[in-house]
């Protein structure tokens, strides 16, 4: 099994997480889900993995890879990115949005 970095280690790779704010689980799974499709257009684009914890449902994490901090900024400032952000304290719980930017090094 292979992943973006195996080939490329100077990838900008993101984990990003958040948990919804009680009730709104679903709600939250569909505007998520509905970010990924018009991400993978994006330019710099390499991967875009929505996973939900197994433990904890309605806790939600990204894993994705850019060719660069450029490509993420760019990506952070699309109309589909600005437009869940805006919705964002509707969604999840007071611990809001965590990103982590990382380097992939073993």
């Amino acid at each position: 099994m292979t992943t973006p970095t195996d080939d490329n280690r100077d990838l900008l790779t993101v984990i990003a997480y958040m948990k919804a704010a009680p009730g709104k689980e679903d709600e939250l799974r569909d505007a998520l889900q509905a970010l990924v499709e018009p991400t993978t257009q994006e330019d710099g684009y390499v991967n875009y993995d929505l996973h939900e914890s197994v433990e904890e449902p309605g806790r939600f994490f990204f894993y994705e890879n850019w060719h660069s901090s450029e490509h993420l900024d760019a990506h952070l400032a699309a109309p589909h990115l600005t437009e869940f952000i805006a919705r964002i304290p509707d969604l999840i719980d007071s611990d809001g949005l965590t990103v982590n930017r990382v380097r992939r090094i073993g």
